[in-house]
């Protein structure tokens, strides 16, 4: 049995919260300038070369990318062989805690949803944990800015809909978003499971790495249709034009009863926040 404190999880939280508001995955990036190379549109060619010249700054001086720092959604995988000495729960909202304030991150939480209140440090934060074999235990700190959040949905199709239903939600959701989710986004999709199950797998389909297809054909086939049909859209990069809509689309699936069929989507704005480590 492995022992985890939980003080190393906090400080391993905080050094992510900053990391992953300063410095885009590099494979964003990649994608961001292999989108510029094929844009068509002069006013997306410059708004591209603009949004990679700001993901340049954030990293060599490490400032926030975006104003909007985000709710920060943690993925915790421990392995089963693996003990945290500790609150698990505390450790994490303590890493954001420090984060934030360490790192001049605008705090975005509100106490209460009527009420008000700023809660000062950014927590709680929206925490998902996962058990998997073995004495590892990885961290994924995701924070989600409120625009993207903004344009999510979810719509409880019925079977008979099929494949053209999920296809029509997806890309209506897309357009209907328009500019307000900073395009090029990215698209996850949640397919199956239940009610509160969809949105959930969609928003962990936001954590792959841009190009990385589903392992089964049958939904990387879906996952590229559904790229080419958004990217044929018009709405371009930041909604003023262009065939840069969306740099991917990622899938994830799950079981579902027989009488439903639950598809959720949620964006990610270009600057695709979320970074990863491993303890």
């Amino acid at each position: 049995m492995r022992i985890i404190q939980a003080k190393t999880i906090a400080h391993m939280v905080a050094k992510l919260c900053r990391a992953a508001n300063y410095s885009i995955g590099e494979d964003v990036l990649q994608a961001l300038k292999k989108a510029r190379r094929k844009e068509t549109s002069p006013i997306g060619r410059e708004l591209l070369d603009q949004i990679i010249k700001n993901h340049r700054i954030a990293r060599s001086e490490k400032l926030p990318i975006c104003q909007d720092c985000g709710y920060a959604v943690v993925f915790l995988d421990i392995g089963s062989e693996t003990q945290i000495r500790g609150d698990i729960y505390d450790a994490i909202n303590q890493g954001v805690r420090e984060g934030y304030i360490q790192g001049y991150l605008r705090k975005s939480i509100i106490a209460d949803p009527l009420k008000g209140g700023n809660t000062e440090d950014n927590t709680p934060a929206i925490i998902h944990i996962g058990i998997i074999p073995g004495t590892r235990l990885k961290i994924t700190v995701a924070p989600k800015g409120g625009g993207s959040e903004n344009m999510s949905g979810i719509k409880m199709l019925t079977p008979g809909e099929g494949i053209a239903g999920i296809k029509n939600f997806v890309i209506d959701q897309v357009i209907k978003a328009g500019a307000n989710p900073c395009p090029p986004v990215i698209v996850g999709v949640g397919i199956g499971g239940n009610f509160e199950y969809a949105p959930y797998l969609a928003k962990k389909a936001l954590l792959r790495r841009i190009g990385e297809r589903h392992p089964d054909p049958f939904y990387a086939r879906l996952e590229k249709e559904l790229l080419r049909t958004i990217n044929r859209s018009g709405i371009g990069p930041m909604g003023l034009g262009g065939r840069t809509t969306a740099l991917d689309v990622f899938i994830e699936q799950y079981p579902r009863h027989l009488a439903t069929l639950p598809v959720a989507v949620n964006l990610n704005c270009h600057v695709a926040r979320h970074k990863t480590a491993v303890i």
